[in-house]
């Protein structure tokens, strides 16, 4: 490659990266489009009101319970040997 050949790509890199930038500025980041509007979103805090009686049933089966079923007291209950 001649010494003219990479000065003349040089320049030509130059100005498009200069025309780029420029068309860029104009088209891409203009101020309208750096604004925006963004829905506010209430603070989460420690505290947990109690859940409204029309959906939460006190007298409910609490699954977290152990449930015992009749009085035996053998370790492995369902081994068929025993």
């Amino acid at each position: 490659m001649k010494q003219k050949d990479l000065a003349l790509i040089l320049i030509i890199v130059f100005i498009s990266a200069t025309i780029s930038l420029l068309i860029s500025k104009v088209f891409i980041t203009s101020p309208k489009n750096r604004t925006t509007k963004v829905q506010v979103v209430e603070k989460i805090t420690t505290d947990f009101p109690q859940p409204d009686s029309r959906f939460f049933n006190i007298n409910a089966v609490d699954p977290t319970v152990l449930i015992t079923i009749g009085n035996s007291s053998a370790p492995t209950p369902f081994n068929a040997g025993h």
